[in-house]
């Protein structure tokens, strides 16, 4: 097999790609920096067992795993770094007040997400700690469509769920965890024969308010109305809905539309309150993730409210238009102070000034430049190729 060959799912980031994402990345932490976040660059590798803390099997199975020559013991490549935000607020920053972090790393995968998707993303994300309210679910969330907007993604459907609602139900029923277990795949995969089977033995409130759960999606009024109607008056449920009533309400004038999906457990091991993905048209699969997760941080030793969100920008990347570079301006390769002087005065002012070191016109046009540097009445001046 010829060496210049990567692994499947494993690509590199061209030069147009490459700028664009960096592009995209600077302005995402741009508007976090403003926004009062403070930027943290976690390790690529850790312990295995501070990375996979969500007793999530599917977690355990995308992550890389290898031995430490220096320790004996098993290191992990991370596959998400929210983890590890959550042990740097917990252990290394250990404020008692709100903390607000950002982030911006590769991360790797065992398996894509999709047939085009690649094994390397480029995850960006915001982590609010210390603060219970939906006040701090509103402002991740606005955070997160703001970041999409800024970098271009437009006509976002957002999907909001809440994690509470079936945490409600299989805590009145008073489940054992393996029941639960199955409840809970049964639900992901909106399997209506799996749930009328399961829920057999249940009382009658508990089993019709989870066979319901499935069909409780769609258009946020119509849901939310029905989910009303539909499920027992808890007051934990009462709460949930309530949250995502206020949330789809200030949410609607960054996005196109907003819907509901009280199946939606995605991360229910992880996640503890309000969940949301956003779509777009041109993307089967979320291009944005987040959701609140209280009780992650216990993993190290300190419980603290949290909530937050991740995008990869090599996905969304391939969402946007195409984007020419703008051409720069060909300087010739000559021992000229003046030169010098004007082609520094150019880089100031952000112009791209390439030096054309082989001086071949047939190789010219990829040197990407539309303009060039031309001595003329003892002055350089830059003229139109």
């Amino acid at each position: 097999m010829p060496n210049w060959l990567l692994p499947e799912h494993i690509q590199d980031m061209l030069p147009d790609e490459a700028w664009r994402v960096e592009q995209m990345r600077a302005q995402f932490l741009d508007l976090l920096r403003k926004s009062g976040y403070q930027l943290v660059a976690p390790p690529l590798l850790e312990y295995a067992e501070s990375l996979l803390i969500d007793d999530s099997h599917d977690m355990d199975l995308r992550t890389f795993k290898l031995v430490d020559q220096l320790s004996g013991r098993t290191l992990a490549l991370r596959a998400d770094i929210t983890p590890q935000v959550a042990r740097i607020d917990a252990h290394l920053l250990n404020r008692q007040g709100v903390a607000r972090l950002c982030y911006a790393g590769s991360v790797l995968h065992t398996q894509p997400a999709g047939l085009t998707r690649t094994r390397e993303l480029l995850q960006i994300g915001a982590e609010l700690y210390g603060h219970r309210g939906l006040e701090s679910d509103l402002e991740i969330q606005q955070l997160m469509l703001q970041s999409l907007s800024l970098m271009g993604i437009r006509g976002v459907h957002l999907d909001l769920g809440h994690v509470g609602v079936f945490r409600a139900l299989v805590n009145h029923a008073k489940l054992d965890k393996e029941l639960e277990s199955e409840l809970f795949a049964a639900l992901q995969s909106k399997d209506s024969a799996a749930l009328q089977a399961l829920t057999q033995p249940l009382d009658t409130t508990l089993r019709n308010a989870l066979l319901v759960l499935p069909s409780l999606y769609g258009d946020c009024a119509g849901v939310l109305a029905r989910a009303r109607d539909l499920l027992p008056d808890y007051a934990e449920i009462r709460a949930a809905l309530d949250a995502l009533q206020t949330a789809a309400t200030q949410l609607q004038p960054l996005v196109a539309s907003v819907g509901i999906d009280l199946a939606d457990l995605r991360g229910y091991h992880y996640h503890s309150g309000m969940v949301f993905a956003a779509y777009h048209a041109g993307s089967h699969d979320a291009i944005a993730l987040g959701g609140r997760y209280d009780d992650l941080g216990k993993s190290f030793g300190r419980a603290r409210a949290a909530t937050g969100f991740s995008m990869d920008l090599r996905q969304l990347y391939r969402l946007l238009p195409k984007q020419a570079m703008k051409p720069g301006v060909c300087a010739p390769h000559l021992d000229d102070s003046a030169l010098r002087e004007k082609i520094a005065q150019l880089r100031a002012s952000g112009e791209s000034v390439v030096v054309d070191l082989l001086g071949d016109a047939a190789l010219r046009e990829e040197l990407q430049c539309d303009r060039q540097l031309v001595l003329r009445e003892g002055k350089w001046q830059v003229i139109a190729l």
